[in-house]
């Protein structure tokens, strides 16, 4: 099961994306600024996270940093009310991987979320693959050196 973090002050949003991500069978945490994002990211591994643009104690571009040092593989979209050009060439310069806008179609968001789950599935399969073909050309590299002595 994938674990979504929900970046939102919004007790509102917070709890209408933990009903829409828990029905598409999400593990779910939700809190309510970048301080706590933090220190959740680094309790346990999140594959995704919806991060509100502001938040009580930093910009979501900011967190996006933060969060790019505990979990580097972790998904990250912004979620915001204020879409301007300069914020969402900042966040795709910060290397956001989606951007929504509220209000935001459930249905969209959730197939934003598949996909980019999706990808980061493959990629995670490729690399198992990469890490498997590397043990074992180098067991047969080190048998052949063996063979040779």
């Amino acid at each position: 099961m994938e674990n979504i973090l929900v970046v939102d002050d919004d007790q509102k949003i917070q709890e209408m994306l933990f009903e829409i991500l828990t029905d598409k069978g999400y593990s779910v945490t939700c809190v309510g600024d970048g301080k706590k994002a933090v220190a959740e990211s680094f309790k346990q591994l999140f594959n995704l996270a919806l991060i509100d643009i502001h938040l009580p104690d930093m910009e979501g571009i900011e967190l996006i940093s933060k969060l790019r040092k505990s979990e580097p593989e972790m998904i990250k979209i912004i979620i915001t009310g204020y879409a301007t050009l300069d914020n969402s060439i900042e966040a795709a310069n910060k290397g956001i991987d989606g951007y929504i806008v509220k209000p935001f179609d459930p249905r969209k968001l959730t197939s934003l979320i598949d996909s980019k789950l999706k990808e980061q599935r493959k990629k995670i399969q490729f690399d198992e693959k990469k890490v498997a073909e590397y043990i074992e050309l180098r067991h047969s590299w080190m048998a052949n050196a063996n063979l040779k002595k």
